[in-house]
Order: structure tokens, then C-alpha cells, then sequence
């Protein structure tokens, strides 16, 4: 499809003004690492949260959000849990607070924080910092991926045949250029072509402004993104009346609660859709939840991966706008996304249905978003959207991209090769590692071909291998340095084996049904747990005073007697947190907020007023309830603080 000229001019014109702003503020970003990378924890909680929001909003999951709809219906709203979407509920409750307390200014930075410098200690910290490269390579392969597919949709150019990468599509293929072969691995080459060309755009203002281009080129980004979503969701309305999506979906579409079975029956309608639920095993969806429910808890205890997510808490003023912040993302992100994304999926379930069944067993559900743009959004507003899922990729794109230096610098290069090196020194070499990491992540991203694969492998394989030793080092005192190091060593190793092609699972001998992540979860979720508890139980304990000093100023709920008595017994006590039952009660409530904040649009863009009217009065009940029992009672500090620990926290994050 040739886009209409003013479309284009968008577009271009978007482009522009997001390297302008992006380059024109970069000044900012060469005070030092700090400034580069937390922005000089000068940065406003909303300005972090819409950043944050905007960071979610990217085009390969809007993609998979898209397809999922489309098949699940209202039920697709459990399914993203997966990630967990509910992480961001316990981050807002407590441990957004509890992470900012550190003044430190990355997650392998705030490991030497827990366990002091020893052996065990640099261990930990070191494995900490390759999952961390692992997890940045990944969002940058996934994003990639779905920015190609989506501009090979949009513009004329034949990029692959202009760089002649033809060359690339094997000979029995390239052998006749008139088959359909040849023509999908030409579709194949272009997405790749388009998806390398986009993401050395937004490289190019990321790397040099760090995190200060991130959060305000990011705020831009969500307010087009917003727009755009609004005026795609009056479009669907006015084009699909409740009477033709009725005779479009099958019976339990719009009701979100289930039994043990999924009870979606598309085969007088769609035959591929019931195909593609068995095929990613969701048909007994009870089954699905409790383990969904179960993974998602475990990972949202173990507090921020180390992502756009613990960056952005590390940037904030405070640990009360921390937790803000991470409050906001729920508020602001779901309403415009899911207001778009509902639209997209009524306009295909209406529209796009007959080419889908004409596609047979071949049915490509990623191409839904594509479609219901290229035909029903009008000139102007189809810029605006393209423009917004160019913004939403790369604020995907460039939150990673700001990690990855992060780690290699400050808790590589300078912790154990210079320490004394200039400011200088540390944010040229910045620089050479972002691009690096830009070249392996597209490169990574080529040999990608299903969103849905890798967004499965991501959440379940290598956020559950993340899982085990994390949770523990908030909760136990006994935990140590090779507690931590062998139990995220494990998660890492069953992470990348969960990775491999099926065919070398089946190989040596793993079970079909052991090779989806999530079914995989509980079992190496239990593995790492020996391997914490055992490599912390046969060696030393971290030293008291590395304890105590974690302790005074994080101050987590969980078993921590014993240190509470050894600064009892030093003349130093400090005051138990007795908040469990509250957090907790708040998180459920919590969770129900958010759940009902991406229930909501779309309920509304199909017009299903009894289901929006329950979710309307749900998201205020559970406002007022978090109003009084969580906003209110936000301390930066616990009242026990003394002066001089406040002033040690705040030095921390000026340093």
C-alpha cells in the first residue's frame, strides 16, 4: 500500500522532531553517568511514569494484544498476566519504595548493596549483569521484529530488492521468482530490511541523550500515541455496529470469566482460530490461569528485572514519587491502548475475517493490526497512527538501549577495570556500547519469524528464570551472595535451554508438553530455589554489617529477625515493617484496578453497556479503597529514620 503524501509528511515530520528533541536535550546527558543514565534524579514522577507507559506501548505487543482479542475475546484480558502485567501493582504498593531506599544507580549495583563486595558478592553481581544483557538483547530483538512487520505494510519502497538481499533466499527458492515462496521470503527480507533502518533512527537520539532523550521524546511519543488510539476507537464505533460483530465472534466472546475450559467454538466461523488456541495450549484455560496466577506472583515478589522498569524507579526524586510513578503507568496506559487496540480488533473480526478463512491452515493473526489500518483509518489520522507506533517502538526500543551501557560501564568497566576514569571517558565509551549492542540486537532480531513464540519464551522462560533468587533476597537474611549467584545461574541455564528449537528438546528427550515455558515454570522455579537455599545454606552468611546497613535503610517485610537483633544488640534498633497484611490486601486490590482499567475500553469501544457500566464502578470502588489505604500513607522513609540515614540515601543518589 503507497501511503497518501500528507500521511507521509507525518511521519517524516514526527521523525524530525523526535531526533531534534532528542539531540537538542542530550547536553543534559553529558554531566556524568548519573545524568546519562537515572537523569540526575531530576526527572518529575509523571514525566517517569508516562515514559514508563510509553515503554509498554510497543508495536509487537500491541500486535500479539491485537491477535489475541481477536481469537480470546474478552478473555484475552487474563492472558498478558504472562508478563505479569500486575507486576506494576506490587512495584506501586511497596517495592518501587523499598528499590529507590538504595540510592544506587543500577540493579548489579544494588546487588553489592544486599551482599556487600566479597567473592560471593562480585559473583552475584556479575551473573546479575549478564541476565541483564540476556533481557536487553531480548526486548531489542522483539521490538525490532515488530516495527519491520509493520512498515513492510506501509511503504512502497521493495527495500530488499534495492540492497539486493535476495542473495540471502536459499537457491531452490530463489530458483523461481513467480512462487509464492519466493514472494513470502521477499515479505520476510523486507520486514527485517525496514526493521534494521528504524531502529538505527532511534539509536541515533538514545545514544546520545541517554535517559533524559528516553523520558521526554517518550512523553511526546504516549501523547501522539493517545490521540492516535481515540481516534482509531471512533472510527471502529461508527464502522461496525453490536449487530455485525455478534454475527462475527462466537458465543462467549464478550464474557471475560471462564471455567476449566475455554468454551470459544470458531469452527462455523474461523476453523484456524480454534487451531491456533490448541496450538498454544490455552484450550483448558483454568489450567492456564493457575499457572499464569502462579508464575506472575512469585515474578511481581521478586521486584523490577533489571529493565526500563528498575531503571526509571532509580531515576526518581524519591521513593514516594518511585512509587507514583509506577501508580500512573497502570492509569494512563491501559485506557488509550486498549481503546485501540479493541478498535483494530472489531474493524478485522468484521472486515478482515473472509481473507483469514481464505488463508486456511496459513492464517498470519499478526497481520490483523496492518489490515485495519490500511483500510479503514482515513489520510491524516493513518499518519498520526503510524507516527504513534513508530513512537510506541521506540520508546519499546530505547528503554533497553539506555540499560545496556548502564551495565557495562558502570558495573563492568569502572567497577573492576577504572574505577577513576573522567566522566568522559565513561560516556564516549557509552556510546561504542550502545552501538554494539544496537548491531547484536538486530542481528539477533533477523532470525525471529513469530511475536508469539518469543513474547512466550520471554515472559515464562527467561522472567522465570529471573523468578526464584530474586523473590528470596528481599525476604530471607539468610540468603547470600552464592545463594543468589547459583540460583540465578540455574534460572539462565534452564532460560536459554527452554530457548533452543524443539527439535533439539525432543532430541534429548523433553516431553512435548515440557517445552512450553510456562508449563516449565513450576518445576525449574523449584530447581532454583534448591540451588538458592543450598548454595546459601553451605556457605557463610553475608556480614552483619552489610545486612544491617540493607536493612536500616530498605527496611523489607520478612524474616529478618536476626538482624534486627544484631542492631538491637549494637545500640542501633530499628523498627519492624508490620505492613505485610496491609501490602498485600492493597496488591489484590490492586490487581482487580488494573484488571478493570483494560476491561473497561473495551467494553466501551464494543458497546457492551452493562460490561462498562461494572467495570466504571469497580475502577472507582478500588480508587477510593487505594486512596485511603495506600496513597495516603506513602513515606519516603519509615518514621524511625534518623536524620543522618536520610541525608546517607540522598547522598547516595547525588554521587
Amino acid at each position: 500500500m503507497s501511503l497518501h503524501p500528507v500521511d507521509t509528511a507525518i511521519i517524516v515530520i514526527y521523525i524530525g522532531i523526535t531526533l531534534a528533541l532528542g539531540l537538542w536535550i542530550s547536553n543534559r546527558a553529558s554531566r556524568g553517568l548519573r545524568s546519562y543514565f537515572l537523569g540526575g534524579n531530576q526527572l518529575p514522577w509523571y514525566a517517569l511514569g508516562l515514559s514508563n507507559a510509553s515503554g509498554m506501548f510497543d508495536v509487537a505487543g500491541t500486535m500479539w494484544i491485537v491477535s489475541l482479542l481477536f481469537v480470546y475475546g474478552l478473555k484475552s484480558i487474563w492472558i498478558p498476566w504472562l508478563w505479569p502485567v500486575f507486576n506494576q501493582v506490587f512495584l506501586m504498593i511497596f517495592l518501587s519504595i523499598w528499590m529507590r531506599r538504595s540510592g544506587v544507580m543500577t540493579g548489579a549495583e544494588w546487588i553489592t548493596f544486599r551482599f556487600g563486595d566479597g567473592p560471593s558478592a562480585r559473583l552475584s553481581h556479575l551473573v546479575v549483569v549478564i541476565f541483564a544483557l540476556i533481557m536487553v538483547l531480548a526486548y531489542m530483538a522483539y521490538g525490532f521484529l515488530g516495527i519491520g512487520k509493520l512498515a513492510a505494510q506501509f511503504i512502497p519502497l521493495d527495500l530488499a530488492a534495492l540492497l539486493h538481499l535476495n542473495v540471502f533466499i536459499p537457491a531452490s527458492v530463489a530458483a523461481d521468482p513467480s512462487s509464492l515462496a519466493y514472494a513470502a521470503s521477499m515479505t520476510s527480507l523486507n520486514e527485517k530490511a525496514y526493521g534494521a533502518l528504524i531502529v538505527f533512527l532511534t539509536a541515533a537520539y538514545v545514544i546520545k541523550g541517554g535517559m533524559y532523550s528516553v523520558v521526554f521524546t517518550e512523553v511526546m511519543q504516549f501523547t501522539v500515541m493517545t490521540i492516535a488510539s481515540i481516534g482509531i476507537a471512533i472510527i471502529a464505533i461508527s464502522h461496525v455496529s453490536p449487530e455485525a460483530l455478534r454475527a462475527a465472534i462466537p458465543d462467549g466472546w464478550t464474557n471475560p470469566f471462564f471455567s476449566m475450559k475455554l468454551d470459544l467454538d470458531w469452527s462455523e466461523i474461523l476453523p484456524s482460530a480454534n487451531d491456533k488456541i490448541a496450538g498454544e495450549g490455552y484450550s483448558l484455560f483454568g489450567i492456564f490461569f493457575m499457572l499464569v496466577l502462579l508464575k506472575g506472583v512469585f515474578t511481581s515478589l521478586a521486584g523490577p528485572a533489571p529493565n526500563y522498569d528498575m531503571q526509571r524507579i532509580l531515576s526518581a526524586r524519591s521513593p514516594v514519587e518511585a512509587a507514583k510513578m509506577s501508580g500512573i503507568v497502570s492509569l494512563v496506559l491501559n485506557f488509550p491502548r486498549y481503546l485501540m487496540i479493541a478498535g483494530l480488533t472489531i474493524l478485522a473480526l468484521v472486515y478482515f475475517s473472509p481473507e483469514l478463512r481464505a488463508m486456511g491452515d496459513d492464517a498470519d493473526y499478526e497481520a490483523i493490526l496492518p489490515f485495519a489500518l490500511r483500510e479503514f483509518i482515513p489520510v491524516g489520522l493513518l499518519g498520526l497512527a503510524l507516527a504513534g507506533l513508530l513512537a510506541a517502538f521506540m520508546s519499546s526500543f530505547a528503554a533497553p538501549l539506555n540499560a545496556a551501557p548502564a551495565y557495562v560501564v558502570n558495573d563492568l568497566y569502572r567497577k573492576y577495570i577504572k574505577p577513576d576514569a573522567p566522566e568522559k571517558t565513561y560516556l564516549r565509551l557509552s556510546y561504542v556500547v550502545s552501538v554494539v549492542f544496537v548491531l547484536i540486537g538486530t542481528f539477533v532480531g533477523l532470525f525471529l519469524t513469530s511475536i508469539d513464540s518469543f513474547v512466550n519464551w520471554i515472559t515464562a522462560g527467561l522472567y522465570g528464570g529471573y523468578t526464584a533468587a530474586n523473590v528470596v533476597k528481599w525476604y530471607w537474611w539468610r540468603m547470600n551472595g552464592y545463594g543468589y549467584f547459583w540460583g540465578m545461574l540455574a534460572g539462565i541455564v534452564f532460560a536459554l535451554a527452554l530457548g533452543m528449537p524443539q527439535g533439539q528438546l525432543a532430541a534429548i528427550g523433553i516431553p512435548d508438553w515440557l517445552m512450553n515455558p510456562l508449563n516449565a515454570f513450576p518445576f525449574f522455579f523449584l530447581a532454583c530455589i534448591v540451588a538458592v537455599v543450598v548454595g546459601s545454606l553451605t556457605t557463610q552468611p553475608t556480614d552483619m554489617e552489610t545486612l544491617g546497613k540493607f536493612y536500616q535503610r530498605t527496611r523489607p517485610w520478612g524474616a529478618w529477625k536476626p538482624v534486627r537483633e544484631a542492631l538491637a544488640a549494637k545500640g542501633t534498633p530499628v523498627a519492624e515493617n508490620k505492613d505485610l497484611v496491609r501490602d498485600l490486601t492493597n496488591v489484590a486490590v490492586g490487581i482487580v484496578w488494573q484488571t478493570s482499567l483494560v476491561a473497561m475500553p473495551i467494553f466501551l469501544v464494543i458497546r457492551h453497556v452493562p460490561g462498562t457500566l461494572a467495570a466504571l464502578a469497580i475502577i472507582a470502588a478500588t480508587s477510593v479503597y487505594l486512596k485511603f489505604n495506600w496513597y495516603d500513607r506513602l513515606r519516603d522513609y519509615p518514621e524511625d529514620f534518623t536524620p543522618d540515614e536520610v541525608s546517607g540515601v540522598a547522598g547516595a543518589a547525588k554521587s
